[in-house]
């Protein structure tokens, strides 16, 4: 079990869960995982490896902005600094941030996604088969405490069809090998440029590995996503892209403290587990001193900060969290407004 920090509180079974979520994810993902692999492998000689972008040179200077789908984008509006500035950097994107992005005026340079979901993950670069009965039976975006365009989830759905068919050929995409093929189409489909890499599974050094099997049979490189994509993009920005300074927005790892539990995002997987009454339990409260606020995390995202902070020792760039927000603090990370990182160290970088 991990020891708590004197800024946390709360979320006893949380933390007990913590040792456990390698391996859940690897119960809940990797055999379908795998089977999409299969599926997608006619489309892999349709776009270039992840290695191909480590000979461009993307984005002025050495540094990358992040833009994740966390609440905080609906609450600090990023692309609106972005655009504000005139910053000329890197911008990486979230593939669920994509249409906030579009819709603000800001064309990523890369979208990274690694999620192997069927059912939702399309949603964020627009599902043209999107219907009443489908929403009717999953609330999930409906739910959510995030951009507010989703309001009108129909409307928005086809708002960002739109949006990525008109800019998806200027936008590079990291695809995870694992997606699911109605995405991958659908990438295919409005034209983003591919750029091919496995999600790694396990651990590739071990026998029978399912992530050393994946890349001899395609031959692209396996990459630590750190279990979600929103670290994916920071691994992408510094290890790939080669920036130095990578500034993360929308990388909240949890929600605001006034959220409804019933806004969360795994709600109905945490009353299944525990029961209405015992949410509590699953739920960790987090003070961060650099915003004076309180944030609650679930497991999930419990294991996702821990995994960041872990990799973050090992990086050989600077972090500058600029989400302004959410529990992503500790060592090797740099927690400073957005403005304050395109003002000042992205100015500098490019001057």
């Amino acid at each position: 079990m991990t020891e708590q920090t004197h800024e946390a509180q709360g979320g006893e079974l949380a933390w007990q869960l913590l040792g456990q979520m390698e391996q859940m994810t690897w119960d809940r993902h990797a055999g379908l995982s795998q089977r999409n692999a299969a599926e997608n492998a006619p489309w892999f000689s349709e776009g270039q490896s992840l290695s191909a972008l480590l000979k461009e040179d993307i984005g002025v200077g050495d540094t990358a902005a992040v833009i994740a789908a966390g609440p905080s984008v609906k609450r600090k509006d990023p692309a609106a600094l972005i655009r504000e500035t005139g910053y000329s950097g890197a911008v990486v994107a979230s593939e669920s941030a994509i249409s906030y992005c579009l819709r603000n005026g800001v064309v990523p340079d890369l979208a990274v996604t690694v999620d192997p979901g069927i059912e939702r993950v399309i949603r964020w670069l627009g599902d043209p088969n999107l219907t009443e009965e489908k929403l009717v039976e999953d609330d999930y975006f409906a739910r959510q405490d995030q951009d507010d365009a989703f309001a009108d989830e129909l409307r928005a759905n086809e708002e960002i069809l739109e949006l990525l068919d008109r800019h998806g050929s200027k936008i590079r995409m990291a695809l995870s090998t694992t997606s699911a093929k109605v995405l991958v189409d659908r990438v295919f489909e409005a034209g983003l440029q591919v750029f091919w890499f496995n999600p790694m599974l396990d651990d590739p050094d071990l026998p029978d590995s399912a992530t050393a099997k994946l890349q001899k049979e395609n031959g692209f490189p396996s990459v630590n996503a750190g279990g979600n994509v929103g670290t994916l993009c920071w691994l992408m920005a510094g290890e790939v892209l080669r920036k130095k300074k990578v500034a993360l927005t929308g990388v909240d790892f949890s929600y605001y403290d006034d959220t409804p539990y019933l806004n969360t995002q795994y709600y109905y997987e945490a009353v299944d587990l525990v029961g209405e009454d015992n949410l509590e339990s699953l739920f960790t409260r987090f003070y961060n001193p650099h915003v004076g606020a309180w944030f609650y995390t679930d497991p999930a995202y419990l294991w996702y900060r821990q995994c960041f902070l872990e990799m973050a020792e090992d990086s050989d760039f600077e972090t500058f969290n600029c989400t302004e927000g959410g529990i992503l603090f500790g060592d090797n990370i740099n927690c400073i407004p957005f403005r304050d990182f395109l003002g000042n160290i992205a100015a500098d970088a490019c001057a």
